[in-house]
């Protein structure tokens, strides 16, 4: 009876073990950014899209296109997948619906990317942007990264436009 409940106690740290991956981890803080930003989206009044709080700074949908082209820049870089969009930054688009889309299309090719990729490449060495030896793990953070700060950008001028910011979204 010992043997057989240490058997099934070993099995059922394992399978918990395997469960919580490094990759399920990442997957997970990319949905919860997809939806997150998602929140941010539409929070924006439709007339808030093309708001720039100085001539010098992007628009709210600049931003919201200017994360887009990174997901689809860093993490196909990352993942060695081409994607077949970019510079949707240069469109200037302001519309509401159609920047909705094409950023969190953003996010689906990056979620996708991520989850297909093979764990082993992750620790591949890589030169990002011509300049920086890093691991193919630590491009995807950086994107990760990129996405956060620019996204946290907004919540200024989603208050500019007189509407309230999505409350904080940890997990």
């Amino acid at each position: 009876m010992k043997k057989l409940f240490t058997f099934f106690a070993i099995l059922a740290m394992a399978t918990s073990l395997t469960a919580q991956t490094p990759k399920v981890n990442l997957l997970k803080d990319w949905e919860r950014a997809r939806a997150y930003t998602k929140e941010y989206l539409d929070a924006m009044p439709e007339t808030g899209y093309a708001l720039k709080p100085t001539n010098e700074m992007r628009s709210f949908a600049g931003q919201m296109l200017h994360v887009a082209d990174a997901n689809y820049g860093i993490v196909g870089t990352a993942t060695e997948l081409v994607p077949t969009v970019k510079d949707l930054e240069k469109s200037n688009d302001v519309a509401k619906a159609s920047v909705t889309e094409k950023v969190l299309a953003s996010y689906d090719f990056a979620i996708n990317a991520i989850k297909n990729y093979p764990d082993a490449k992750w620790a591949e060495m890589i030169k990002l942007f011509n300049r920086f030896d890093v691991t193919r793990g630590q491009v995807i953070d950086k994107a990760f990264e990129h996405q956060t700060h620019h996204r946290g950008q907004t919540t200024v001028y989603i208050r500019l436009a007189g509407a309230t910011p999505p409350a904080e979204k940890l997990f």
